[in-house]
């Protein structure tokens, strides 16, 4: 691979060599190629950033394993719910075992979780085995990291005298924040036909049930001509679909040397020869601008989908959640987003049993779902949320109150959601096919792929077609989910 790059890349691409050289070496040694195994928790920023991740280690020589059995282990950690570190250490419970077996193994973890500094001292001090920790604003430096694990370790089991204790320096870099973007460095796609592009980084909404914005930093957007680049990039290897991606997309390009808005860089990606579908994510309601709705009337290749995240329906938790805008507010854009685009599918998140929710808010949530009539939905149960505001509110709503609303809200969501897909049952639309489904007992070969709408249909088809958008006629609603026929 051609490397002509300058600062903080080149700088990366120094330490990948040299990191290179030592996995060579190993390897030889071992008669085989290296592996690593990348879990990822979260959002899809993380998946995002584990892509990333996997393309330095496979440039440094690694080759990925589907399972932890690996020579590298990476944990890309999640926060936003504190049942989501709990599921962390319980994969490092596991892993400690494996590594117990295997000393050469290495264990790192990476990601939002690792930003919270009670979690990294109490991993630092329970889990000693682990070997290399950072956070979500340096995951450029993994092979600088790693070049250090190697530095400071006895990396290699066969060259440590028999009886003498193996020496091993856990590596930390953990940074509090940054405005530092750096380009250029590998990538794996998970699937090669379709890529999730960073547009910007970090928050500055605050919403008071969200840790987002002190483990991701404030907002940062990247230029749009190497956004642009990277888009051209990925069509000229065959990638057809991306999907932009922001914690708030709507307030994308704000604290650029020469701010352009999310509408002006959406109309540039439109006009990328040889891609063939954009998306985008997540948009907040007090951003989604009039400029916006009227360019989604003619985009070529911009889905007929948003994701618009409601939260609650009333206008009173709004304000506690801190989301700056009312029932009435979302409501006025559902409506001009319909009248824009009027086969849009809109997908929403919503919290159940926020602090101090009373049963008129929860109706009003409901009012809101039956409005709208979203194609699907997120629901979550609220989960106080250590280090935000709404963790200190009283009012926190008991557990029996909470379930009986969310399985209402569920049976709303649901109603609203068969709704509108059998509103477009048995009509024909293309759809990107993404992978096999399965295989009956029949032996027909059953493949998954995804509407312009997002919803998803299985129907029979051959592995050659993954990657490509094909036509097929939605033969059967299934509620969330369509069961179809390839037409000719």
């Amino acid at each position: 691979m051609e490397k002509n790059f300058t600062g903080e890349a080149e700088n990366q691409f120094y330490y990948i060599d040299k990191c290179a050289k030592i996995v060579a070496e190993k390897a030889e040694k071992l008669g085989r190629k290296l592996t690593y195994h990348i879990a990822t928790f979260g959002c899809q920023m993380n998946f995002k950033d584990s892509e990333k991740l996997a393309g330095v280690l496979e440039q440094i020589g690694f080759e990925e394993a589907e399972t932890e059995s690996a020579d590298f282990i990476l944990y890309n950690t999640c926060t936003v719910r504190e049942n989501a570190n709990s599921r962390v250490y319980g994969r490092l419970g596991y892993v400690g075992k494996l590594k117990s077996k295997n000393p050469d193994m290495i264990i790192a973890l990476c990601g939002c979780m690792m930003q919270e500094p009670d979690e990294v001292e109490h991993i630092r001090k329970s889990y000693r085995f682990v070997d290399m920790i950072f956070g979500t604003h340096n995951i450029f430096k993994l092979a600088e990291l790693l070049s250090e694990y190697f530095d400071t370790n006895d990396h290699d089991s066969s060259e440590v005298i028999k009886g003498k204790k193996r020496k091993h320096n856990m590596v930390v870099d953990i940074w509090k924040d940054t405005d530092k973007i750096v380009e250029e460095l590998p990538s794996k796609l998970k699937a090669s036909f379709k890529a999730g592009i960073n547009i910007m980084f970090g928050c500055n909404n605050f919403c008071s049930y969200c840790i987002v914005p002190y483990v991701r930093g404030r907002e940062r957007s990247r230029k749009p001509e190497d956004i642009i680049n990277e888009i051209k990039k990925f069509v000229k290897e065959g990638v057809i679909e991306v999907m932009l991606l922001g914690q708030n997309v709507n307030s994308y390009g704000k604290n650029l040397e020469n701010p352009i808005s999310f509408t002006q860089l959406l109309k540039q990606v439109d006009e990328i020869e040889g891609l063939k579908r954009v998306r985008f994510m997540t948009s907040h309601p007090k951003d989604l601008s009039d400029e916006l709705i009227d360019f989604l009337k003619d985009a070529k290749k911009v889905c007929h989908h948003i994701h618009l995240p409601v939260q609650s329906g009333s206008s009173r938790l709004l304000k506690l959640m801190n989301r700056k805008y009312t029932k009435e507010d979302y409501l006025t854009l559902i409506d001009k987003l319909k009248k824009a685009v009027p086969d849009i599918a809109i997908t929403t998140d919503i919290i159940v049993g926020f602090p101090g929710e009373t049963e008129e808010d929860f109706e009003e949530t409901l009012d809101v779902c039956r409005k709208v009539g979203y194609s699907s939905a997120f629901t979550f149960i609220y989960s106080k949320r250590t280090g935000t505001p709404a963790a200190k509110f009283e009012d926190q709503i008991d557990e029996e109150t909470v379930k009986n609303r969310f399985d209402r809200l569920l049976a709303v969501v649901n109603e609203s959601s068969g709704k509108y897909a059998k509103s477009i049952e048995g009509i024909t639309l293309p759809v990107l096919v993404e992978e096999r489904d399965r295989e009956n007992s029949d032996g027909k070969n059953y493949l998954t792929g995804r509407l312009d709408n997002n919803l998803l249909v299985h129907f029979e088809g051959c592995d050659e077609l993954i990657g490509q958008i094909v036509n097929v006629k939605l033969s059967e609603c299934k509620g969330f989910y369509f069961m179809g026929e390839i037409e000719a």
